[in-house]
């Protein structure tokens, strides 16, 4: 979506005379771009700029220049942006408040409080929930040294209300056998974008259907890929506030994206998912835009929307680190980065091993990390589509119809990763990832139960 800049003082209007009396002259409802001139240029694009003007006052002039005021060299005070989950413990609240002076961690920041009758996570009659900040990113809306907050709610007696997520993950990451492990993550968040007032996907004719599947992942051209500017402007300002994006692309869906964060270790995965999420909402707010992170967006034969969590081999991703350097090949560079994370005994000698008693102990559990994976997945995981089916579990090397997914570097090396590719695109990245780190390394099943799920799966541990 374009921007609407504004001039700066050094800039003027050039119209000719029939722009200034024009036929049908511009009503208040009306828009016209126009080119601004640099003064005292006549030649090279880069000193041209195009904005949009209002007919009888420049408001909007004036309210861009207001937004993109730098307050830094005035006051030592700066905006921080508090942001948690609401009721439904998929949707986003904010709300800011005046700081002091810069801050460098979230102990630094003070509790804050809302009205969770508001957000249907207390009742009305006691409604005060109180906020403690536990990540700070910079702020790519406000600039400057203004910061966006994640924070997780609890009640006035300092318990975590129902739909904290974080509370009990980071108990877990903080559980002695999970941090000697290193737990790292790469998790592919997928997303569709919606038309506003019609809520279907972006590019679609309203009421129609575009052509088949096929043209349209990592595609290029405007019979192909729908919300490029919005997927763009979302990677910049997740690398400006700090979030540890690898890449993004195109998805099978005509109107549907991806972008992948990691690798993060432990909690920061979920800190930056949630924190990504957030942006993309403002962004798209901005575009006039609906994000949708339903599973199944579109019934039918098409692609639902996931959100692969996996393991990856450190080693894997220090030689990338370097090799990235040398790559201009977007399409490998956004699917090989993706992947981000392993335990310390998956990516050593012997991992393999390590991961196939990962596997059985997730086959066990198949049902509870199903539970928990996002509403609606069933709509997804039917078995077509690059998914495996909800009620059975099944694991394979580079099989992208299973539930787990193992690379084929990894078998090839005896150690590196997992994907799991059962969460929907609507996860709690708190939940699964920390459901993980518990299953796979905490959890400790029957020989019984492990030696069945052994023979079924075919795995020799």
């Amino acid at each position: 979506m374009a921007h609407i800049l504004a001039p700066s003082a050094q800039w003027q209007m050039r119209l000719s005379n029939k722009v200034a009396a024009p036929v049908n002259p511009m009503t208040g409802k009306m828009w016209s771009s126009l080119v601004m001139k640099k003064k005292g240029t006549t030649k090279g694009a880069s000193k041209f700029r195009v904005f949009a003007i209002k007919a009888e006052n420049s408001t909007i002039n004036r309210l861009d220049n207001l937004l993109n005021l730098d307050i830094t060299p005035f006051t030592d005070k700066i905006i921080a942006e508090y942001i948690w989950i609401g009721g439904s413990g998929i949707d986003l609240r904010s709300k800011a408040r005046t700081i002091e002076k810069p801050v460098e961690h979230p102990s630094e920041l003070p509790k804050w409080n809302y009205d969770g009758s508001s957000t249907g996570q207390a009742p009305g009659e006691d409604s005060e929930v109180i906020i403690y900040p536990q990540a700070i990113f910079k702020d790519p809306f406000r600039g400057g040294n203004n910061i966006l907050v994640i924070c997780d709610a609890y009640t006035p007696a300092g318990e975590p209300i129902p739909t904290n997520k974080r509370y009990r993950a980071a108990q877990i990451f903080s559980d002695p056998k999970v941090t000697a492990e290193v737990p790292w993550y790469g998790i592919e968040q997928e997303y569709t974008l919606l038309q506003q007032n019609v809520k279907w996907p972006l590019g679609w004719p309203v009421g129609g259907y575009p052509g088949p599947q096929g043209p349209y992942y990592c595609g290029a051209g405007a019979d192909k890929s729908f919300g490029r500017d919005i997927s763009d402007a979302h990677y910049k300002a997740c690398l400006y506030a700090g979030i540890n994006v690898s890449g993004t692309n195109g998805e099978v869906m005509p109107g549907q994206w991806e972008y992948q964060v990691g690798p993060s270790v432990g909690i920061d995965a979920a800190d930056h998912i949630w924190c990504s999420r957030y942006i993309l909402e403002r962004i798209t707010e901005q575009a006039g835009v609906v994000l949708s992170l339903d599973p199944k967006p579109i019934e039918g034969d098409w692609n639902g929307a996931g959100c692969h969590t996996n393991y990856r081999h450190l080693d894997f991703l220090f030689t990338l680190s370097k090799q990235m350097l040398r790559l201009s090949e977007t399409s490998y560079i956004t699917k090989a980065v993706v992947c981000g994370c392993s335990t310390k005994s998956m990516r050593e000698d012997g991992g393999f091993e390590v991961i196939k008693k990962a596997i059985l102990n997730l086959s066990l559990r198949h049902k509870d990390h199903i539970s928990a994976y996002g509403e609606g997945n069933e709509r997804r995981l039917t078995g077509k589509h690059e998914t495996a089916s909800i009620d059975q579990f099944s694991w394979g090397v580079a099989n992208r119809g299973a539930s787990i997914r193992v690379g084929r570097d990894t078998e090839k090396k005896g150690k590196g990763y997992l994907e799991d590719r059962r969460p929907a695109s609507n996860m709690d990245p708190y939940i699964v990832t920390s459901l993980l780190a518990e299953t796979t390394l905490l959890w400790q099943p029957t020989l019984e139960a492990e030696a069945l799920a052994a023979q079924k799966l075919a795995l020799k541990v």
